[in-house]
């Protein structure tokens, strides 16, 4: 069909979508037609999609959703049929108000995947093991511990300046949205950030960074990304493993060691409960699996 060619030309060379995209989308639309030339008893041409009704549209997705699509699956046809209703408006004056007020199937938050206490461990403990200089090898463990035991987002650990040293029983921290909390940190913590500062060859004041790259300039997350790939094929950890897993982890086993919902948001820096409440799904899917696995019965 001519419409939908000129369509996924536009979509290409135009918005310059990616080539996988672009397939998607000439195939859910191809799907899409077929329907209706079936729904309507006639060959579809472009002035039937200024009078379909929404209720032809949901027809649609409830055939795919028989066919056995995810929610994902069908929240993507949605999106190439409204896209595709975006430019026949724009490029034909085709409009239909009806599908612009379509919603897909809500999807459920995706639960964090935090690394387990031995894999944080692992990491932490052999995060200086590729690293050619011994500042740099002090340097990796430190930011990795105070990711795990501080519990902090990366750009928040990259962030701090030199005088967070000697580090601190609680430190001072801004994170999303210029918002301030107060971190304490834990022995280990101070240990490894004061065994980074006594090796660091560059100066720590409150106007210089306190994390390093090997140039001397502020160390970039991109690095620390870098050494954690290296560490997962190492260790043979999964992809999932990453600088924010640390996170997630601080978060998920506080959890499961008995810390109150409230104290973790507080730590954290979550503006609202609900973004902490997702680790207690995290924490009862580990007991789904911890009581598969241990009961007898099970």
């Amino acid at each position: 069909m001519e419409i939908l060619s000129a369509f996924l030309e536009h979509v290409r060379q135009q918005r310059r979508l990616a080539d996988n995209t672009v397939e998607a989308y000439g195939h859910d639309l191809r799907r899409f037609f077929g329907f209706l030339e079936e729904h309507l008893g006639q060959e579809v041409a472009i002035k039937i999609f200024r009078h379909l009704h929404a209720s032809d549209i949901r027809a649609f997705l409830a055939s795919r959703r028989r066919e056995g699509l995810s929610d994902a699956s069908i929240a993507r046809v949605l999106s190439a049929i409204k896209t595709f209703y975006h430019w026949l408006d724009n490029h034909h004056g085709i409009e239909n108000p009806e599908i612009a007020f379509l919603q897909g199937p809500k999807r459920g938050a995706r639960l964090p995947r935090p690394v387990s206490i031995a894999a944080a461990r692992d990491m932490i403990e052999t995060a200086d093991a590729f690293a050619e200089e011994p500042w740099v090898a002090a340097r990796d463990a430190a930011v990795l511990t105070l990711l795990y035991g501080g519990g902090l987002r990366i750009s928040e650990a990259l962030g701090l300046n030199g005088d967070a040293v000697p580090a601190p029983e609680r430190l001072r921290i801004t994170g999303k949205g210029g918002k301030t909390r107060i971190v304490p940190l834990i022995p280990a913590v101070r240990q490894a950030m004061g065994e980074y500062a006594r090796l660091c060859p560059y100066p720590l004041t409150k106007e210089t960074p306190f994390f390093y790259g090997v140039r001397g300039k502020r160390l970039q997350a991109a690095i620390v990304q870098k050494n954690v790939q290296v560490l997962r094929g190492a260790l043979g950890l999964p992809e999932t493993a990453t600088p924010h897993a640390l996170r997630h982890a601080f978060a998920t086993h506080l959890l499961s060691h008995g810390a109150d919902l409230r104290a973790i948001q507080t730590l954290l820096g979550h503006a609202s409960l609900s973004t902490t409440q997702v680790y207690t799904g995290v924490d009862s899917e580990r007991l789904r699996a911890v009581h598969k696995a241990a009961h007898p019965r099970a």
